[in-house]
């Protein structure tokens, strides 16, 4: 940190000296003695150290386990553990997450209470295939659609989408199996 303050004074003081010294004659050669040489040249160099320093961070940082001490056949043939390895069938890609949008939808529900009961607006039972909630939403859709019944009913059908779009979707209708509770 010494070494930075002197660099940074040196290099004030030379700039001043340079614009006191001028008049109108711009003739002038830049004179740097051999101290100065020295303090600008350890700058560089404390420069590049900090930045080679910065880039290799986490190579000298990281932690040493008992793992890494103790020689290993699975570690000696790391192709094997790269290529063919079940340990990577639950890996997630870098910027992908399981948490989705759609996943704090249902726990937010669940936590407040406002999670509805998909199964009973439809009519069937948890343990339903894809048919039969194909099957009883169309039933209902037939019986409640806007058009048909000329009533107010476009809520209720808004209902019995969501719960179609939710429990049709096997992905949703895990979520939603997962955070629903009777």
């Amino acid at each position: 940190m010494k070494i930075a303050s002197i660099f940074l004074i040196s290099l004030v003081l030379l700039s001043v000296q340079t614009s006191y010294g001028q008049e109108k004659e711009y003739d002038m050669e830049l004179e740097v003695s051999d101290e100065e040489k020295i303090i600008i040249f350890g700058g560089f160099a404390a420069a590049v150290i900090g930045l080679f320093l910065f880039l290799a961070r986490d190579i000298i940082l990281r932690r040493k386990t008992s793992y890494d001490d103790v020689e290993l056949e699975s570690k000696k043939e790391k192709t094997k553990e790269k290529y063919q390895s079940d340990w990577g069938d639950d890996y997630e890609e870098i910027g992908t997450r399981r948490n989705t949008a759609k996943d704090k939808e249902f726990r937010d529900a669940a936590r407040n209470d406002e999670l509805p009961n998909y199964y009973e607006m439809l009519g069937v039972s948890r343990e339903a295939t894809q048919e039969e909630i194909k099957k009883n939403f169309r039933e209902l859709a037939k019986k409640t659609h806007p058009d048909r019944t000329k009533e107010d009913s476009e809520e209720e059908m808004s209902k019995l989408n969501k719960a179609y779009e939710v429990l049709s979707d096997e992905e949703s209708r895990e979520r939603y199996d997962k955070y629903f509770v009777d």
